[in-house]
This record gives structure tokens, C-alpha cells and sequence, in this order.
């Protein structure tokens, strides 16, 4: 069994193309949804509108997959950041001095979940699936700090193929697809200070969404006698630390995270 661990950014679809092609074995890409109401909206939508009708005509099966409870029920990380009895935090928020803090989300809301659909159709230990991750050359780092299920062989095939991310960006556009955006969950910790001012410009709506769940995942924090946390590695809530008015002087060196091989590019 061979799958790709599709996140639905830049790297994982140039793998659904490069299988379109026949360039790499693969027929089957998984993507974990970690929720409709936490995956970003853009992201969601390119998956949709996009890559779901490409691969269909390639005749690629794209699973969109869920976190499933014992009961049968879903669950999603922003379900699980809202919980009233949830002591834990499952995403890296930044402590005070910048900081990320440990995390379980890709863990579990990612791996896991693809790891599960693996042993329902037979994947072991002592026959374990194949798993195509999207890391590039650029992030090759990376590459060995992706956690593997025991069911699970992990394979990194543009790294086979010596291609960076740019080289990603062309082998889409030589498909007559439009370069996805970065994927993360909305409110993701690594995000860039320059995705949330554009989150703050173009999507205020969601930018609100952002700074409710940080004052909401503080609320619970103070009630606990903790120190406050944060979604950017300033130090202070949300809405102080990316202004309205932005300050284009301020380098921007932080990274994105997910679609740069943390999670499921």
C-alpha cells in the first residue's frame, strides 16, 4: 500500500501532479482535515474547487479524512481548543518570551488519523505502508523529524527527485493549476508575522476568529492561575501585536511551520 500524505499546499501537490504524470508510484493521497473550522478557509477551497476535480480526472483517489472519537463522532482542533475541561493546549502557542510550547495537534489531528485509515485496510508492523511526504531539498532538515506510525514507512519522493519548493511552484503551473496557498490552520502559531497582518487586512473576519481563541484559550489559563500564552512570539495578545496600521520596517524571519514540513504539506 502506498499513500501521500496530502496537506493540500505547495509541495503535496506537485507530488498529485507528478503522480497525475506518472513521474512518482502513487494513486492514493490522504488528506487529514483537522476541521472545517480550523483548516484555513483557502486551503479548503483549493482542495475543492482544485485539486479534489484534478485528481479525479488523473483517476487518483483523494481521501479527505477525519478525527474520529470511540463513539463514532468527529472531532476538530478548534472543537478541542474550546472544550471547557481541557487543561492542555494541542497547539505551540508562545510563551512570554517567544517561544513556541510543545504541541500534539499534528500528532493527532494528522499522523494519527492517517495512521488509523492505514491499519483499517491492513497496513503492520511487519508490513507497513508507504507514506510519500512532501519535503523539499530546500527543507531537507526536515526530513528526518517527521514522526512515523510502526504500521508506516515514510518515503520522501521530491527529495528522490532533487526539487525545491520553486521547482514545486513550476511543475504546478506546467499543469495548468494555480499555485495553492500555504496551508495551516488559520490560526496556526507558526504562521508568519506577515501572513496575520494579510490575515488582518484581507480576512478580518477570521483574523477576529483568531484573537477570540487566543483570549479564550487564555481565560481558561488565568482560571487555572497560569501565565497568559500567545499566537505570535511578541509577547502580547493578538490584536496589540499585529496593528491595523502595519510596520513594514520589521523584518519578517519567522517560519510559516506547516506548509515548511512541520505538518502535512
Amino acid at each position: 500500500m502506498k499513500v501521500i500524505s496530502y496537506g493540500g499546499g505547495v509541495q503535496s501537490t506537485a507530488l498529485l501532479v507528478l503522480a497525475a504524470q506518472g513521474r512518482i508510484d502513487y494513486s492514493t493521497f490522504l488528506f487529514a482535515n483537522v476541521g472545517d473550522d480550523s483548516e484555513h478557509p483557502a486551503t479548503l477551497a483549493y482542495i475543492r474547487n482544485i485539486a479534489a476535480p484534478y485528481a479525479a480526472r488523473a483517476g487518483i483517489e483523494l481521501h479527505q479524512l477525519h478525527r474520529t472519537r470511540r463513539d463514532g463522532t468527529t472531532e476538530t482542533l478548534m472543537e478541542r481548543l474550546n472544550k471547557p475541561d481541557t487543561r492542555s493546549i494541542p497547539i505551540p502557542v508562545r510563551m512570554a518570551n517567544g517561544a513556541p510550547g510543545r504541541r500534539s495537534c499534528t500528532a493527532d489531528f494528522k499522523i494519527k488519523v492517517v495512521g488509523r485509515w492505514l491499519r483499517e485496510r491492513g497496513a503492520t508492523a511487519n508490513e507497513p505502508a508507504v507514506v510519500g511526504i512532501g519535503i523539499s531539498v530546500d527543507e531537507i532538515h526536515r526530513a528526518n523529524r517527521r514522526r512515523s506510525e510502526p504500521h508506516e514507512q515514510v518515503e520522501y519522493p521530491l527529495l528522490e527527485l532533487r526539487l525545491r519548493r520553486d521547482d514545486c511552484e513550476r511543475v504546478i503551473e506546467s499543469a495548468g493549476l494555480p499555485v495553492p496557498p500555504k496551508s495551516s490552520c488559520f490560526f496556526c502559531p507558526f504562521r508568519t508575522v506577515g501572513a496575520w497582518h494579510e490575515q488582518r487586512r484581507e480576512d478580518p473576519d477570521l483574523f477576529a476568529r483568531s484573537v477570540e481563541l487566543e483570549q479564550t484559550v487564555n481565560r481558561r489559563r488565568a482560571a487555572l492561575g497560569r501565565d497568559p500564552v500567545y499566537l505570535t512570539r511578541y509577547g502580547r495578545p493578538l490584536s496589540d501585536a499585529i496593528p491595523a496600521q502595519r510596520d513594514t520596517a520589521k523584518a519578517e524571519t519567522e517560519d510559516s511551520g506547516c506548509d515548511s514540513g512541520w505538518c502535512m504539506t
